[in-house]
């Protein structure tokens, strides 16, 4: 849809103005500063140019071990550029699995730790991952975040995946947050409800999860202790338990029709920004919104309204410009990934279709990026891969 049509309706849908609390919407406010005096580069490509990325087919090498990996549902790159991801081992078809029977009736493959560890050049360096004493692990696996200060954070989106889950580098537990099966809903803050995905303010001490798939919020809570410090819903609003799933597609933009004033299930990221500004994923909703570090809303964008099944907002992060300039966001729905300008929320370039091919995607799923600004995407559902994209310069 032409950007000069969006806008014509959204003003026809949101006629009713303040009244709905959605100027916001309308006013679309700058999210960063900066002019052209200085143009910041990363991995030698100017932060002004729009970025483009191509896929590197030979990344990773093939894994060791016999191992087969299932759906990657997570991917985090830490201050070693080493790559994480978290894989689930029991989705994996019992096919592939031909060397796990005893005697063996093929000469692969075996199933792959949870957790799997990079680098650059695509080498296997870490592997760990399952239940163990102390923790209860995830019924499905979803979401992994290395902070600054090397501690591992997990997920997991099965139905009494109500915890968090806090790791070393080398897989030995810290703290878990929350209990499985546990949750009484939004308003629990003791209890997770399904969380996506997290991420840490290591200045603050603060760790900021995607709660989730059963919840429609984002939480706060200590990262030091565990802690509960605050969350929010839409808007900054308190979130509810129950109510619609979504707005129905088009419907946001049907005059008297406004978006849905809470997250659809799932709230599926969350990601922090230089500018203190905190981005949330509200998939189904087809969009992603903008708040303060106190939950304060600043703004919404949508992306791809039309769009039905799981939605167009799977993952977002921001470029790592001194601005951060731009957002690289996956929809798994669609199948592509997209530069954003992040001032805006306008879409400048797609790049992916979905396929199996190298470069293609069957259900992108997470993002992340290292310190030469290469993007690694994950892909769930029977995608089962992780694949790396390298920043180059515009032709």
């Amino acid at each position: 849809m032409p950007d000069t049509m969006r806008r014509a309706m959204l003003r026809g849908a949101l006629g009713m103005g303040t009244a709905l609390g959605l100027a916001p919407l309308l006013a679309r406010p700058a999210l960063s500063q900066g002019g052209p005096a200085a143009v910041p580069k990363v991995g030698g490509v100017a932060a002004t140019a729009i970025p483009e990325f191509r896929v590197d087919p030979f990344w990773p090498k093939p894994l060791p071990n016999n191992w087969m990996i299932g759906a990657v549902a997570g991917v985090a790159v830490d201050k070693r550029d080493h790559i994480w991801i978290v894989q689930r081992p029991g989705t994996i078809a019992q096919r592939q699995l031909m060397a796990e029977r005893s005697p063996p009736e093929t000469s692969c493959c075996v199933r792959a730790p949870s957790v799997l560890v990079f680098d650059k050049q695509g080498n296997v360096l870490r592997h760990w991952g399952g239940p163990g004493q102390g923790y209860e692990w995830p019924e499905v696996e979803h979401g992994i975040y290395v902070d600054a200060k090397d501690f591992v954070w997990l997920a997991g989106s099965g139905p009494k995946d109500h915890q968090l889950l806090k790791f070393t580098l080398d897989g030995q537990f810290v703290m878990q947050i929350g209990r499985s099966g546990q949750s009484k809903g939004n308003s629990d803050t003791a209890n997770l409800n399904r969380p996506a995905d997290v991420e840490v303010d290591t200045e603050a001490q603060e760790v900021y999860v995607a709660d989730g798939y059963g919840n429609r919020r984002v939480i706060v809570f200590d990262s030091e202790t565990g802690a509960y410090k605050r969350h929010w819903g839409a808007y900054g609003q308190a979130p509810v338990d129950g109510g619609p799933e979504a707005y129905g597609g088009t419907a946001a933009y049907t005059p008297g029709q406004p978006p849905s004033r809470q997250f659809a299930s799932p709230v599926h990221c969350v990601r922090l920004t230089k500018d203190r500004q905190v981005y949330v994923c509200d998939r189904t909703n087809d969009r992603y919104q903008v708040f303060r570090r106190d939950g304060s809303f600043v703004a919404e964008y949508f992306i791809a309204p039309q769009t039905r099944l799981n939605g167009s907002v799977a993952d977002l992060i921001p470029s790592l410009d001194p601005s951060q300039e731009f957002l690289f966001s996956v929809d798994n729905s669609n199948g592509v990934a997209r530069v954003i300008r992040r001032r805006d929320g306008e879409v400048l370039s797609t790049f992916g279709r979905p396929g199996r091919w190298a470069g293609q995607f069957h259900v992108p799923h997470n993002i992340a990026q290292d310190s030469e600004g290469s993007l690694y995407i994950t892909e769930v559902d029977n995608g089962q891969r992780v694949q790396r994209f390298v920043r180059h310069a515009p032709s």
